[in-house]
């Protein structure tokens, strides 16, 4: 099991990696949403906002109004960030559960 401070920094990784392809993105993508990350397994949170690209003010805690959440637990997390770990098979398997709009949805995949 991930420690709380692997998950976070994993989160701030995807941060820095999306803000780098922001500038490709943005111009397909036109998505600004709330984000919640629900760390199953740690019974923690953290939330931010899609914008531009970009993952931006990520801090700790949930926000139970975020317009998509994503729960999963702390090792697939980080396997995700890493790569190692497919998101539309994680979902498909129940390992990952994202809950958005259908149409945030067909956005977030092309920005992940």
């Amino acid at each position: 099991m991930a420690s709380v401070d692997e998950c976070r920094q994993a989160l701030q990784d995807l941060a820095a990696r999306l803000d780098r392809n922001a500038e490709t993105v943005r111009e397909r993508i036109d998505l600004d949403r709330t984000l919640a990350c629900r760390i199953t397994d740690l019974d923690t949170a953290f939330h931010g906002r899609i914008t531009g690209g970009r993952l931006v003010e990520l801090t700790d805690g949930d926000d139970p109004k975020a317009k998509i959440a994503l729960s999963t637990s702390s090792d697939d997390l980080l396997a995700l960030v890493r790569g190692d770990l497919d998101v539309t098979g994680a979902v498909a398997s129940g390992r990952v559960s994202i809950k958005a709009n259908p149409f945030d949805l067909l956005k977030l995949r092309k920005l992940l």
